[in-house]
C-alpha cells in the first residue's frame, strides 16, 4: 500500500501551470517538522518534500495557499529519474490525492 499523510508549511507560493490540453498541475514544497528533536543538535530537523498536485486540488493550493500556510496532504509516493550532470538519479515526491487546509498565511487566527 502506497499511502502518505503530510501537515507542514508551504515552503513558496503555489504556482499554477497549465499543461497540454488545459490540464493544470502545481509543484510545490512543503517543510515537515520531523515529531522529535536531533541528537546531535538538539533541535527539530524539518524536511522539505517535493508535491505534485493536479487539476482541481491545484488550483485550491494556488488560489487559497501562500508561502507559510498549514496544509495537510494526502497522496502517495511516485518515484521517477531525472539527470543531473549527466547522472541519473532516482528521487521521490509526492503526489497529493487530497488537501486540507489548516492555516492560510494572511488569514485572521482565532
Amino acid at each position: 500500500m502506497n499511502n502518505v499523510v503530510l501537515v507542514g508549511r508551504t515552503v513558496e507560493n503555489p504556482k499554477l501551470v497549465t499543461i497540454g490540453d488545459g490540464l493544470m498541475v502545481c509543484n510545490m514544497t512543503l517543510a515537515v517538522v520531523r515529531p522529535f528533536k536531533s541528537q546531535e543538535s538538539g533541535e527539530y530537523e524539518t524536511d522539505f518534500i517535493p508535491c505534485v498536485l493536479w487539476r482541481g486540488i491545484a488550483e485550491a493550493v494556488a488560489e487559497h495557499c501562500k508561502k507559510g500556510s498549514t496544509i495537510g496532504v494526502k497522496g502517495r509516493l511516485a518515484s521517477k529519474i531525472v539527470e543531473v550532470e549527466g547522472k541519473k538519479i532516482q528521487t521521490l515526491e509526492m503526489i497529493g490525492e487530497r488537501v486540507t487546509f489548516i492555516h492560510l498565511k494572511g488569514e485572521p487566527t482565532n
